[in-house]
């Protein structure tokens, strides 16, 4: 198990594997012919040390930039002009986009305290890394618990604060309850490249105002609460859509969304498909597409799972259906308490997951495929509920 200093770098050595597997895919000769690589006889000469002295400062970002991530990241320590260099416009331009690195499925579970199971699936392979938190900052001595992760940051609750982790960098925000004591529910990270939102709703009182964290300006803002209640499922989190977040109230289901700019709710005029059991929202990120995933039956049991997608007018478009065998086994692990069921978007997956059950479905949208996820291997043969599933796609840039 890699501890918390070592995992950027295993991150970065997966993402060489990832590399190195796709180049000798690529290179693959079809006739299994030995290729021979010619040698020049002239070796490069050296170039001169004096000379770096007296190059451009600009031309010596540019140079330093085609460094491996990896290599740059070990060297960023030697000194501080170095360090300096991972915030250069070169090297910005050229290392900034999250497709640079493998994304992850992040497993969070109580059996598995100060560690969490990372399902690579370029590789295929499950890495677990040992977060101590304790070690990075002093307020964080105690439990922590992860609530969130959107675009590479991280949100764990502490004792009576957050913490915003970017455990690519390593850097980190602690951010105080907007009171004390504060029970909240339907928290929700959603980060954007301008910077990053905390949501979340008060409970324990008659009224419930939402609370709004704004990292570009570091403060909180309180609005007026939504009179009908938003969620039975206190597992699924908020569904960021073109600069609001969505939420599906209880039975009868309807949906509602919170405008972040404004502070204001709202009601979209859109009607949900009939004979629903349960519903779930989920969105592919930023202004792209609004799905929705249902139970559809009777009577309350649900005897089979369909996927919608938004489209013009508001008007809800079938997009698939599960197969009815994998169906059979979704609703039988989950015993019909469709209150365990949560989903979420993963880089062209939409993950259907149980609270009580260790595998994961996904639904691959290129191929219109589903597929199981099989059990982490580090779990032990007897495992409680309490399965929290993420997705993680490591963000150099990500600002806490």
């Amino acid at each position: 198990m890699e501890s918390l200093s070592e995992v950027p770098n295993a991150l970065f050595q997966m993402e060489g594997q990832r590399i190195r597997a796709n180049s000798l895919r690529s290179q693959a000769n079809p006739n299994d012919q030995p290729i021979t690589i010619s040698k020049s006889p002239m070796s490069p000469p050296e170039m001169d040390a004096g000379l770096w002295s007296k190059l451009p400062q600009e031309l010596l970002e540019r140079i330093l930039s085609f460094l491996p991530l990896k290599n740059f990241m070990n060297l960023r320590s030697t000194c501080k002009h170095f360090k300096s260099l991972l915030f250069s416009p070169p090297f910005i331009s050229k290392h900034s986009s999250s497709s640079s690195f493998s994304s992850f499925l992040l497993l969070s579970h109580p059996q598995c305290y100060n560690h969490f199971a990372f399902y690579d699936s370029a590789l295929g392979a499950w890495r677990n890394f040992a977060l101590s938190l304790s070690a990075l900052l002093p307020c964080a001595a105690g439990q922590a618990s992860l609530l969130s992760t959107s675009n590479g940051l991280l949100c764990f609750s502490l004792s009576n604060s957050f913490l915003v982790f970017n455990l690519l960098t390593k850097s980190s925000r602690v951010i105080e309850f907007p009171a004390y004591p504060f029970a909240f529910e339907l928290f929700s990270l959603v980060s954007t490249p301008v910077g990053y939102s905390l949501f979340m709703v008060s409970s324990g009182s008659c009224t419930k105002n939402t609370f709004v964290y704004d990292s570009k300006v570091q403060f909180w803002r309180k609005f007026n609460g939504f009179n009908p209640i938003l969620s039975d499922n206190y597992h699924q989190e908020a569904v960021y859509y073109k600069g609001s977040l969505y939420f599906v109230t209880p039975e009868p289901f309807s949906v509602a969304c919170f405008v972040l700019e404004s502070g204001k709710w709202e009601r979209p005029n859109t009607e949900l498909p009939r004979e629903l059991m349960f519903v779930r929202l989920l969105s592919d990120g930023g202004d792209g597409k609004l799905y929705l995933i249902g139970g559809v039956g009777r009577n309350g049991i649900s005897r089979s799972m369909k996927l919608w997608e938004l489209g013009e007018g508001m008007n809800w478009v079938e997009v698939e259906s599960l197969p009815e065998m994998m169906c059979r086994k979704l609703m039988s692990v989950c015993f019909h308490n469709y209150d365990h069921l949560y989903c979420f978007w993963h880089r062209g997956f939409i993950c259907v997951c149980c609270y009580t059950w260790p595998e994961v479905l996904y639904f691959k949208v290129s191929r219109r495929t589903w597929h199981w996820l099989p059990k982490c291997p580090s779990l032990p043969d007897k495992w409680s509920c309490g399965f929290r599933w993420f997705s993680f796609v490591p963000e150099l840039y990500a600002s806490v």
